[in-house]
């Protein structure tokens, strides 16, 4: 869908919102291709509209953007197969040079997959009133009026939602204990090792990946195990590097095509989260270093 054009006053007004509204819904949806079509609906509802009867243009569109992703979010729970394109979030990705991750400006800009994956596990609401009150400072009464709900109750989701975003916070940087503890699945994962294993998995870890079928989640070390073949062919061609400032793998084909990224996040000396991408189509619009 082409954008409005700049020439008309109105246009060049919403142009000048297009980035903060795109980011607002990648963060409410996590999903770029679906923060696009958000976007693209506010222009045409906007459209719609006798804009000189808008007193507050940039909170007018922030309702519009919050609401059209909260109908988002609440149909991928009707529809989970839905918008899988990019579910999982863009990564930032380089080489692992030993340097401070928190010290890059492109990494310190990105949303961070830890976040991602920490508020895909709130419900619409609380996502919403996190997303819009401590990521872009809205209002709660703003926020109520497009959730149907007093100022104090959307303080309460927005508290409540905090609270869990706080419990699951992004670990520290890359550091040689995280280093050291992916290096030894690794291992275990190459010399099919199931007690090496088993000693470096949390018992509820996580693994997400993202394949061209879709997405596909696997819970729990037992059933994480039985798929760490993927670890054994990647670790024999990969090359160590961060993933969103988290110790990650990137692996080749032997033609010199990239094969799989992953990320894993390591918290109390375990491996809590492993999420893989895989899909060749998304790889290939990824940025990786060259292999070694």
């Amino acid at each position: 869908m082409p954008h409005p054009s700049p020439a008309d006053p109105v246009a060049a007004a919403f142009e000048a919102q297009r980035d903060r509204l795109r980011a607002v819904a990648y963060r409410m949806l996590g999903s770029h291709a679906d923060a696009e079509d958000v976007v693209q609906e506010a222009w045409l509802r906007l459209s719609r509209q006798d804009t000189a009867a808008i007193h507050n243009f940039a909170g007018w569109l922030t309702t519009v953007v919050g609401r059209i992703s909260l109908d988002v979010l609440r149909s991928r729970q009707v529809h989970p197969e839905a918008s899988y394109d990019d579910r999982l979030p863009e990564l930032v990705v380089t080489a692992d040079d030993g340097s401070a991750p928190e010290d890059d400006v492109e990494l310190a800009d990105s949303v961070g997959l830890a976040l991602l994956v920490v508020l895909e596990s709130l419900g619409p609401s609380e996502r919403l009133a996190f997303v819009l009150h401590d990521l872009f400072a809205v209002p709660f009464a703003e926020i109520g009026q497009i959730l149907g709900r007093s100022a104090d109750a959307t303080k309460m989701l927005a508290s409540r939602a905090r609270r869990k975003v706080r419990a699951t916070e992004r670990p520290a940087a890359a550091g040689r204990e995280q280093r050291e503890v992916v290096q030894a699945f690794l291992a275990a994962a190459r010399d099919g090792d199931f007690e090496g294993l088993l000693r470096v998995l949390d018992p509820q870890v996580r693994l997400t990946a993202d394949t061209p079928h879709g997405e596909v989640v696997i819970l729990g070390a037992t059933e994480v195990i039985a798929n760490a073949r993927f670890g054994a062919g990647a670790a024999a061609r990969g090359r160590a590097v961060l993933v969103d400032g988290l110790p990650g793998l990137v692996s080749w084909r032997e033609d010199g095509t990239p094969l799989s990224v992953i990320a894993f996040t390591v918290t109390g000396g375990l491996i809590t989260g492993i999420a893989v991408v895989g899909d060749p189509a998304r790889l290939a619009a990824m940025t990786l270093p060259d292999p070694e």
